[in-house]
């Protein structure tokens, strides 16, 4: 079964180097985080499904990697300098800060118990803000992006006359964010520097409410065929109170998280809000003249935006087992293979220079292909069991029978069975298991 607590979790990433907190020899810096050897090679493999998926499978998607740093013009004309805003709330008696809107009774702390102890709510702006020159104070006026999709609607011009895309046809981009959030929290389910995946796709104006369905239920399947049982998603359409200021109509993929249901991913028709408020700010029209109609319209947008942080939590929460073999107890994360850190684990049995030399050389066979970890240290069982916790899917033994019989032996992670199979058909065997 799925991690039903979240010390699951944030226990197995610290132990096995998925997720450190971040600066922690100095005490740590609340909600920021450092994804070690395993982590960042998953989130890798997060950012890669996605790109595989939208981008690379599709040839109405294109991909572009826009700058964090923006100035203040692109950030008014979107509306985020007047509108990216939190209620916030202090409490008089225990001092401590929360989002109003967050709060489950909005008299009563929930740290100190204080009742009517808020003061009146006040706008925050979560947007970071800096200088760009080299003197204090003197410098022009800049914004950290609190999303990638602004660099996708100032270039929709540079992209449409240089890919030659037409509507409907998508902007993709895979990126850093940030945002001063009020209440940070979860381990990495809310970060103020976070990593997003954001598609625009544009549309004949309309068209907009069949592409929304679209993808609302192509965002809801990716998730499922990585690995999280359908049981643990829903997809939730926003009520009219909680539409951002340019949505018609938002849906979120929400995933039973061990706190119960939250967002994953938001798929929101943002209309032609964007590129009208670019196109009146910079003077620069974001249109597209269709030869066939003859006719110039502004198009519509559908924008699905995911985390690749919380995607990553997600994934390793749904994946997280316990079971018991041979008569012990062990965790395993049941990672879809696309996921894992590792593809292949190559294990010789002994560490004695017998063996060492044709564990080698498969290890580098499979690593032109895969991403394979190699070790040779303690007994085969606690290797075995290692692979098992980081979601390795297959790992592949060498023994002293290899080198008499020119044979593997191949154990799969979910099942543990195992299975010999000569050296030369063993990169076949593993892409047929893999799945690619």
């Amino acid at each position: 079964m799925a991690a039903t607590e979240l010390d699951q979790i944030v226990n197995l990433c610290k132990r096995r180097g998925f997720v450190y907190p971040s600066a922690e020899i100095y005490g740590g810096f609340r909600s920021s985080y450092d994804y070690g050897p395993l982590g960042s090679l998953m989130l890798r493999n997060v950012r890669e499904a996605w790109i595989r998926t939208m981008v690379q499978q599709r040839d109405d998607v294109v991909l572009i990697d826009a700058a964090i740093l923006g100035p203040p013009q692109v950030f008014e004309a979107s509306g985020h300098l007047a509108n990216f805003s939190d209620p916030l709330v202090d409490c008089t008696k225990c001092k401590q800060r929360f989002r109003e809107d967050h709060l489950i009774d909005r008299d009563v702390c929930p740290n100190c118990a204080a009742v009517g102890a808020f003061t009146e709510a006040r706008a925050f702006n979560l947007m970071f803000k800096t200088e760009a020159g080299p003197i204090q104070g003197a410098g022009a006026e800049v914004y950290m992006r609190p999303e990638t999709a602004q660099g996708m609607f100032v270039n929709f011009t540079n992209v449409l006359q240089t890919s030659r895309k037409k509507p409907p046809f998508g902007i993709a981009q895979v990126g850093k964010s940030f945002r001063n959030e009020i209440t940070p929290g979860n381990f990495i389910f809310r970060t103020r520097e976070f990593e997003q995946m954001e598609l625009e796709f544009f549309v004949p104006p309309a068209d907009g409410p069949k592409w929304y369905e679209y993808w609302c239920a192509t965002r809801l399947q990716w998730y499922i065929d990585l690995g999280i049982p359908a049981e643990m998603l829903m997809l939730r359409p926003h009520d009219a109170d909680e539409l951002s200021h340019y949505s018609t109509g938002t849906s979120d993929v929400e995933f039973l998280y061990p706190w119960g249901w939250g967002e994953l991913e938001g798929i929101a028709q943002r209309t032609d809000y964007d590129l009208k408020q670019h196109t009146q700010y910079s003077g620069e029209k974001l249109d597209y003249f269709d030869q066939a109609a003859n006719e110039r319209y502004v198009p519509f947008v559908i924008e699905p935006a995911a985390g690749v942080n919380r995607a990553m939590a997600a994934f390793l929460l749904a994946a997280y087992d316990e079971d018991v073999v041979n008569d012990e107890p062990r965790t395993v994360l049941r990672l879809h293979p696309r996921l894992a850190p590792y593809k292949v684990a190559v294990l010789p049995l002994s560490k004695k220079d017998t063996l060492t030399p044709l564990a080698k050389q498969i290890y580098a066979g499979l690593a032109d292909r895969y991403m394979v970890e190699y070790d040779e240290t303690q007994a085969i069982g606690r290797r075995y069991r290692r692979q098992d916790e980081i979601g390795t899917p297959l790992c592949v033994t060498v023994d002293f029978d290899s080198l008499d019989d020119n044979a593997v032996t191949i154990r799969e992670r979910d099942t543990t069975a195992q299975v010999r199979v000569p050296i030369d058909s063993l990169e076949s065997e593993i892409r047929a298991r893999l799945g690619f």
